[in-house]
């Protein structure tokens, strides 16, 4: 996948000129306390530039829906925020679909609007179910998998050996306009 687009967002591949833009989103706090697995803050705009460099040379080596995109507004531009779907460990046999967002972006409807797209993509790509998980506390993140369709599944400590709340979407619980 190149290029998704939304009445308001692009999702397209990385780029090392979003390193600024990036940093934004992983070298916040607000952010990173909630990744998963967890993730440090990245220190700068060089360090960013360095995961960016990892994610851009190991995205052509995905299998599709594999990956991890940028989320661009169509107004202005702006690189807000990232998308991805990657395996969940430790069986890697589920895919999990995770969103983050600028701080100063929450509360837009972005997450889900892109989130969405790469949903309806994600199962042209011979799936049939993608999860999410998130930390009992991020009330944010759990709104989000609700927005997007997803159906609440349980809590678990199998992934990361964090305790998660687990989402999960499958192409007839995807409910809008494209349906």
């Amino acid at each position: 996948m190149n290029q998704l687009t939304t009445e308001r967002l692009v999702v397209r591949e990385w780029e090392l000129d979003d390193a600024a833009a990036a940093l934004a989103i992983y070298g916040v706090d607000m952010v990173t306390r909630w990744l998963t697995p967890a993730m440090g803050q990245v220190a700068d705009e060089a360090a960013m530039r360095s995961v960016l460099q990892a994610w851009i040379e190991d995205q052509p080596n995905m299998l599709p829906p594999r990956g991890r995109w940028a989320i661009q507004r169509k107004d202005d531009g702006a690189v807000i925020g990232g998308l991805g779907i990657r395996l969940l460990p430790p069986y890697e046999e589920d895919l999990e679909l995770s969103w983050q967002l600028r701080p100063e972006e929450w509360g837009n409807g972005y997450a889900a609007e892109a989130g969405g797209a790469l949903i309806r993509w994600a199962f042209t790509q011979e799936i049939d179910e993608l999860f999410a998980v998130a930390r009992p506390t991020n009330t944010r993140a759990i709104g989000t998998a609700k927005r997007l369709g997803m159906d609440w599944v349980g809590e678990t400590d199998k992934y990361y050996n964090l305790r998660l709340q687990v989402f999960r979407v499958r192409p007839g619980d995807l409910v809008g306009p494209d349906d």
